[in-house]
């Protein structure tokens, strides 16, 4: 006799479900404690190696470790035996994505908004360039650096397949490790772009391999010694919302280190918030619209979408620091980049889950999908 699959509709946390308001209030709480405690926050941007703060690697393992444990390794497996998705995602990020930002940043900051960003500045080689090129540089290495560990969280969040987000984020990392400096070299027009390969090499084993690895360590002992049950109805119910206070005590360590950055050019962030904000929603839409056509999953497209317009913040800010000076233009473009991701990202996810149904396999308990699939379902009907 058949076993009747019972499915339980999950209810958001709090966390979860206030996540864009905790959000904000941590963006301020960092610039606040930024302006209030400036010495702690210098002391604790100073701990870092090769340019990866040690402090926020912490808070990142912790965001990451819940949702490597969760993910069951034979949906790996599985999502190598699907390579389409991986396929869009390197497609996007490496022959698309690099170009629209250096196209999108020279025509609102070289142009549209190009007499409001008037000014010359000296940077760490000495020579002297115009402002807007500085902000044009940061925006550049901010889209030639693919995300590669807080995309999993937005993977997450959107009820993507963690199988195949998992996969691409390791493909991604090592075409970063080839491409980063060539494709920045080509586009920021110099000789010999210096290489990060400390940063990007210790970021991805703290951000990705290190989690990784405890995840299925972790998972695979607890299943031994407590069982499938206590594993998923106990322990997972702990861990679950320490992804969430992980990325928000992130936030606020970020906008401590960089808060009093932000205060001092408002207006100037606005301006390098618009082609940083178009290129994101325009990267996801691309990716999201391909993904549609070529019949994927909703499991596989959301991932696929998010993973091509997130990026790798903490990679950008460190190469500009080495090439441009920490008070350059550049650095602050990447700074910029920072504050915008977690909303946006945020939207995105939201978006993603609301149109779901578009998608021929989507299986989310969501109140607007079922009601969606109800209303298709009818109008076949009457077809």
């Amino acid at each position: 006799m058949r076993r009747k699959k019972i499915r339980v509709e999950r209810k958001l946390s709090i966390f979860e479900k206030y996540l864009t308001l905790w959000v904000l209030v941590c963006i301020v709480g960092g610039i606040v404690l930024g302006r209030l405690a400036p010495e702690i926050a210098l002391k604790l941007d100073s701990l870092s190696l090769y340019q990866v703060s040690i402090p926020i690697a912490i808070c990142l393992f912790f965001m990451m470790y819940p949702i490597m444990v969760k993910i069951d390794f034979g949906e790996i497996i599985r999502a190598g035996k699907t390579p389409k998705p991986v396929l869009l995602t390197l497609f996007i990020n490496w022959a698309i994505k690099p170009f629209t930002m250096y196209a999108i940043a020279t025509l609102f900051l070289g142009y549209i908004f190009h007499g409001f960003l008037s000014g010359t500045e000296i940077v760490k080689s000495g020579q002297e360039v115009q402002l807007w090129r500085s902000y044009i540089s940061g925006c550049i290495l901010l889209g030639i650096a693919p995300c590669t560990a807080m995309v999993l969280l937005w993977g997450y969040l959107a009820k993507g397949n963690d199988g195949h987000t998992l996969v691409m984020v390791a493909i991604n990392s090592l075409m970063m490790l080839v491409l980063y400096g060539p494709l920045g070299g080509f586009l920021l027009g110099v000789n010999a772009m210096p290489i990060p390969w400390q940063t990007i090499l210790l970021s991805v084993m703290i951000y990705v391999a290190l989690p990784l690895v405890a995840g299925y360590f972790s998972r695979k002992w607890i299943i031994k010694t407590k069982g499938i049950y206590w594993f998923k109805e106990k322990f997972l119910h702990w861990l679950t919302p320490i992804s969430i206070i992980a990325l928000l005590t992130t936030l606020v360590l970020l906008f401590s280190f960089k808060g009093e950055i932000i205060i001092k050019h408002p207006l100037t962030i606005l301006w390098i918030a618009v082609p940083l904000f178009i290129q994101t929603v325009f990267i996801f839409t691309l990716g999201y619209t391909l993904a549609r056509l070529g019949r994927f999953s909703y499991h596989d497209a959301a991932p696929s979408a998010i993973i091509g317009a997130s990026n790798h913040f903490e990679v950008a800010i460190a190469t500009s620091t080495m090439l441009f000076g920490l008070a350059s233009g550049a650095a602050l473009a990447t700074v910029v980049g920072v504050l915008i991701e977690v909303p946006v990202m945020l939207m995105l996810v939201s978006i993603c889950k609301r149109t779901c149904y578009l998608f021929e396999e989507c299986h989310l308990d969501l109140p607007w999908c079922k009601r969606r699939t109800l209303i298709m379902a009818e109008t076949e009907k009457v077809r």
